[in-house]
């Protein structure tokens, strides 16, 4: 409905069957996900618990955790598009719940990144603050992400996921709020999610301290997301979308990285690499990614799109000066 739509403009492009296949969801694909990332979360923490307080462990099971912290973002991801199960209370639920220990509010990032599916590059997408304007020079990224990695600017990204930060009309000159361009139901559930995110953490914090865990959770869950979390969602974004030079298709606006399978555990969880086959065709989970990947090549509706190798991406995004042209598959 209005207010509510995520953009698929290429729908067509395949056979409609194959599509239907591809978009229909499997609930134990979707809970596999889940318990994976839960699980290595469980595994990393004990481990940690167990050693406690050697640095060498902790300083291994705070990249480890913050790995799968963000796996869990990109599981809410699916959930903000309505992608992890049929029922919607049931696929709701469980973003939510994948969402809310990790600091983000669900409902707030289906508002937000709605406008960014919509106006991929355009005056209104909230994300090019983020992604845009690269590349700038080796040191103006490393310099960002060393930021982001002392925990200079976890306060910003949790900004942006509580309070939908605005983008701004360049047409009107004034900054529209993406919980202005939706609708009554979905702003109302973004607010009502925003104070049980804030509400949930200010409670873990008490319960930490009063259990005497404090600086366990301080250390083994708050830090990941502070710093490790920090940078790999920046890198991420810049790497699916920065250094473009064609906006004019989601084709060319945005990047499928290719690497090797520790790589993609590491910064693309969930075949999140696959970002300009998500783009095109927003419906279908992410777990059938890979196969939609194949079927675009095979059916010739992937030529022209950037699909590279993550090294090639980071020679674009850390290059000195636009290139002319962007490199295609």
């Amino acid at each position: 409905m209005t207010g509510e739509e995520f953009k698929d403009d290429y729908r067509r492009a395949l056979p409609k069957e194959l599509i239907q296949e591809l978009t229909r969801r499997s609930a134990w694909r979707a809970t596999l996900a889940v318990l994976e990332d839960l699980l290595v979360l469980a595994v990393a923490i004990a481990v940690a618990l167990a050693y406690w307080p050697n640095p060498f462990v902790m300083a291994f099971a705070v990249v480890i955790i913050g790995t799968r912290q963000h796996a869990l973002f990109i599981v809410t991801h699916d959930a903000a598009h309505y992608l992890l199960y049929e029922r919607r209370w049931l696929n709701d639920l469980v973003g939510r719940a994948c969402a809310m220990p990790s600091g983000l509010s669900m409902c707030s990032y289906r508002v937000i990144h709605r406008m960014h599916h919509n106006n991929l590059y355009g005056e209104l997408d909230p994300d090019t603050a983020l992604h845009g304007g690269y590349p700038r020079g080796r040191m103006y990224l490393v310099r960002k992400l060393l930021k982001d990695l002392f925990g200079l600017t976890a306060w910003k990204t949790y900004a942006y996921f509580l309070f939908a930060a605005p983008a701004l009309n360049t047409s009107t000159n004034k900054a529209l709020r993406p919980l202005d361009d939706t609708s009554n139901r979905l702003r109302d559930d973004a607010r009502r999610d925003r104070n049980w995110v804030i509400a949930f953490h200010a409670a873990a914090l008490v319960g930490a301290a009063w259990t005497g865990y404090l600086l366990q959770y301080l250390i083994l869950w708050v830090l990941p997301l502070a710093t490790v979390v920090q940078a790999i969602l920046r890198l991420r974004a810049i790497a699916e979308h920065g250094a473009t030079t064609d906006f004019s298709s989601p084709l060319t606006a945005a990047r499928t990285n290719l690497g090797p399978r520790w790589l993609r555990w590491l910064l693309f969880p969930h075949n999140v690499n696959h970002h300009i086959e998500h783009h095109l065709y927003a419906s279908v989970p992410m777990y059938n990614l890979p196969r939609l990947h194949a079927e675009m090549a095979r059916q010739g509706v992937r030529q022209g799109a950037e699909v590279v190798c993550f090294r090639t991406t980071l020679g674009k995004i850390f290059a000195e000066r636009i290139l002319a042209t962007s490199a295609s598959a």
